[in-house]
């Protein structure tokens, strides 16, 4: 048995924690808030297999700098001097290739996959009990242009094997009633599922309280004891926690944590908002309004309205434009549907952790012995959660990984 320390009480750090709890270790999480908020509580809950292309991909730079100056666009880019979110970008532009991106579709599929897999496996194990439905995911559209575009992703999530289906305005109707007039069709992914974020996380964290792990909550990480090739500790302003085996899982702030030890892990925050919307809105099946990058989900007591990749730093501040973007795209893809200013009003927002390439960083350093990473997931961290739990653990346990590590190097920048 070691001692694991986890820096991060979001989905990857429980997740890290549960296949460490059932492999015998002791294991202690670290987080600066109470874990009840943030990224992996207000996400869309999906788990995709469908989302097999990375955010890096062509005409993404091209088409941030068109919306940089409009703060209520899908993707938004604050214009702001900061020289490590440029060295991000360089990345970023770098990774944004056709063969690189052609190279990360099968490594996204296959991770997705084993994920879903393992969500799966954690219901049936009756450890404790969460929400997850297989309906599938809805790619939906009103512009011919955006017609071509799914369905040329359909294609290719066939070639891939997933099981895909493109509809027509009447098959999508048919299935979808509440989607208005000018909704021309879409493309459903019946190989995705769907859960309830807070749900998952509340009984996974009393889950493993009951199992002995430790909380130190509300303490963020001021440093680290380090000797030689071996991490000491965690220090935070109160507690100094030591340990075998450490994992950074700390979302967005993974890299100024790692930069404390001369590691470069590029993360940059993306600000994703959410509304959750507690009347009956008859709404039956997860999309994605594709033209608003809008999500929407039907989770258990109420419906989710998620969207926005927001590139403006470590902050989270609401901006009313793009929260009315969402509820503008919800009107408009719904008939007769319309968000109330007091559902408006109770918007929030979390930073989801966005690599360069659009892969996470998945491993053990080189340059310390007992220091693994797991983060990085940008928009498919709640999908990617248990996947990377269990590699961690296996990395920790020295046991074969269940995927090749390789395109999740933590030094490949």
């Amino acid at each position: 048995m070691k001692k694991v320390a986890i820096i991060g009480g979001g989905i990857t750090g429980l997740c890290s924690a549960y296949y460490l709890v059932k492999a015998g270790h002791d294991v202690t999480i670290v987080d600066k808030g109470n874990i009840t908020d943030g990224a992996s509580f207000i996400n869309a809950g999906y788990v995709t297999p469908s989302h097999f292309v990375p955010i890096a991909e062509p005409g993404m730079i091209n088409q941030g700098i068109k919306w940089m100056f409009n703060n209520s666009s899908p993707f938004y880019i604050k214009p702001r001097w900061d020289v490590d979110f440029f060295k991000w970008s360089w990345y970023f532009k770098k990774s944004s290739t056709k063969q690189k991106v052609v190279k990360a579709i099968p490594v996204l599929k296959e991770l997705n996959e084993k994920s879903k897999e393992l969500y799966e496996e954690m219901l049936e194990s009756l450890d404790f009990d969460f929400h997850i439905e297989r309906k599938g995911l809805l790619m939906v559209y009103k512009s011919a242009k955006n017609e071509a575009h799914e369905a040329k992703l359909a294609e290719k999530g066939k070639e891939l094997g997933l099981d895909v289906s493109v509809l027509d305005k009447k098959a999508l109707h048919d299935l979808e009633p509440q989607f208005s007039e000018d909704v021309i069709g879409g493309v459903h992914y019946e190989c995705d599922a769907h859960s309830t974020p807070n749900l998952f996380m509340k009984n996974l964290k009393q889950w493993l309280e009951n199992n002995g792990v430790r909380f130190v909550l509300e303490e963020a990480v001021t440093g680290l004891e380090v000797d030689g090739k071996t991490i000491k500790a965690i220090n935070t302003v109160k507690n100094s926690i030591e340990a075998d085996e450490f994992i950074m899982a700390a979302g967005s702030w993974t890299f100024p944590l790692a930069k404390k030890l001369g590691l470069n892990i590029p993360i940059q925050p993306g600000k994703g908002y959410s509304m959750s919307i507690t009347r009956e809105t008859n709404i039956n099946l997860p999309a994605i309004l594709t033209e608003a990058k809008v999500a929407v989900t039907p989770m258990k007591g109420f419906t989710r309205f998620a969207g926005t990749m927001e590139l403006s730093g470590d902050n989270n501040t609401i901006l009313p434009s793009r929260v009315e973007a969402i509820a503008n795209a919800a009107s408009n893809y719904y008939s007769g549907f319309t968000l109330t200013p007091e559902e408006k009003q109770s918007a929030t927002s979390g930073l989801r952790p966005v690599s360069p390439d659009g892969l996470p960083f998945i491993g053990r350093s080189s340059k310390f012995k007992n220091l693994n990473v797991a983060a990085g997931h940008a928009m498919m961290g709640w999908s990617l959660g248990p996947i990377t739990g269990k590699l961690i653990s296996e990395i920790v346990e020295g046991n074969h990984p269940s995927v090749l590590l390789e395109p999740f190097d933590l030094e490949r920048f």
